[in-house]
């Protein structure tokens, strides 16, 4: 790499823009990187604040439909980087990983810190030059990049740029969605972001649930949304109404019922595993003295979270009739009515289509720039799925950069 080399300006310091830049390094282009934050990775490293959940083990196909809607475009940009190739990958930093019971893949120490340092290390080696607290303003009116830094505002001329600035969500760790506007005044159709893998919101639990639940978690349970099969896991009562893994699991399908018609109703199996005739057997034994709660606890070992929901939810004659109380704990419906706001949410929906792109992700609108990560419309799961198509799209997005950079130039 020397002066001659094409000149490339990462925007974002996330798993996406770091990723890219070590492929812009390794096909010879001269990087330069830059965050607004004080230091790169901090989403990532929140992300690995109780086990730095990777990747997923699961077979391809289920892997891929992780991704919902956007499954065929991230198909293809998993296609030559997916989980076993982000593993590999770790491991050539020295990091070793393993396959925990639920199929998710960690480093063995389970920390984020360690894989981000050597990564670092690893970037500074190949030439990558990291500017912090610089963040991107735009462009100016000779097309050159806006970067604002301590010292005043730069003008970054770039041969080419590739956009890794993430999406809405955590604006305190660098992902603020400031881009938006900029993009949009260029012409660039964003769509709007919204909030996934959130908590959701009910009109209101009771004086009673709230001070004695709130915090507390619920298992084990299984949802149920519509048609759709039931998942089995447990979720978390908060003040407001519930959030948690199994929560996360079905957030964009909540939210777009919500979108569609005001709310969303979910129905909880209180006892999955236990079919319904088996649940009215046991209520239907006699109880004498015994309160209706220590009769659930004794013959069905409710009680604690699912209890108080049990209570909260189920109407004065469902407790009147043991069939019918059955019924409602292997379906007691909850009824949400709007996510949380949108910077507390683990990620984002929303932002670039892919339609606006082409296959390296470069924007039609504007040739030259290129975008990775939560910058791009899709959305999935946690579990290792998000940072997953980071790493990837990251990739792809460099190496279309590269692409571009060597296409012939046209002589005038």
């Amino acid at each position: 790499m020397n002066d001659s080399s094409p000149f490339v300006a990462v925007i974002g310091g996330g798993p996406a823009g770091l990723m890219a830049a070590e492929v812009l390094a390794q096909g010879g282009a001269r990087v330069e990187l830059f965050d607004a934050m004080p230091s790169v990775g901090r989403k990532f490293l929140l992300a690995g604040v109780g086990g730095m959940n990777i990747t997923h083990s699961e077979p391809r196909a289920p892997f891929i439909g992780r991704y919902g809607a956007r499954r065929e475009e991230l198909a293809a940009l998993l296609e030559e980087f997916g989980a076993d190739e982000l593993r590999a990958w770790i491991h050539g930093l020295g990091i070793e990983t393993f396959v925990g019971s639920s199929g998710r893949v960690f480093p063995t120490d389970m920390k984020a810190a360690p894989l981000l340092r050597a990564w670092l290390k690893r970037l500074r080696e190949q030439g990558v030059v990291i500017h912090t607290r610089s963040r991107w303003l735009g462009w100016n009116a000779d097309g050159a990049l806006r970067i604002a830094t301590p010292d005043g505002e730069k003008a970054v001329n770039a041969d080419g740029c590739l956009l890794a600035l993430g999406g809405g969500s955590w604006a305190r760790l660098g992902s603020d969605g400031a881009w938006v506007p900029l993009l949009e005044q260029r012409g660039v159709s964003v769509a709007p972001l919204q909030p996934s893998n959130c908590g959701f919101e009910v009109e209101g639990w009771s004086p009673l649930l709230e001070e004695k639940f709130a915090g507390a978690p619920v298992k084990p349970v299984a949802i149920r949304l519509d048609d759709e099969p039931p998942r089995q896991g447990e979720f978390v009562l908060t003040s407001y109404g519930v959030e948690g893994s199994l929560i996360y699991a079905y957030s964009a399908a909540i939210r777009e019922r919500i979108n569609a018609s005001g709310s969303a109703t979910i129905h909880l199996d209180l006892l999955p595993g236990q079919p319904v005739d088996k649940v009215a057997k046991a209520l239907a034994r006699p109880r004498g003295s015994r309160s209706m709660a220590k009769h659930l606890h004794s013959q069905l070992g409710i009680d604690g979270a699912r209890a108080g929901l049990l209570r909260e939810l189920a109407s004065k004659d469902d407790f009147l009739d043991t069939a019918q109380l059955a019924t409602v704990i292997k379906a007691l419906p909850l009824t949400l009515v709007r996510p949380r706001p949108l910077d507390e949410a683990i990620s984002t929906a929303g932002g670039i289509p892919f339609e606006a792109m082409d296959k390296g992700l470069m924007l039609k609108q504007l040739p030259g720039v290129f975008c990775a990560g939560e910058m791009l419309d899709w959305e999935a799961p946690t579990g290792g799925y998000l940072l997953t198509a980071c790493f990837a799209s990251g990739r792809v997005a460099a190496q279309g950069v590269l692409h571009w950079l060597s296409r012939p130039v046209a002589l005038e």
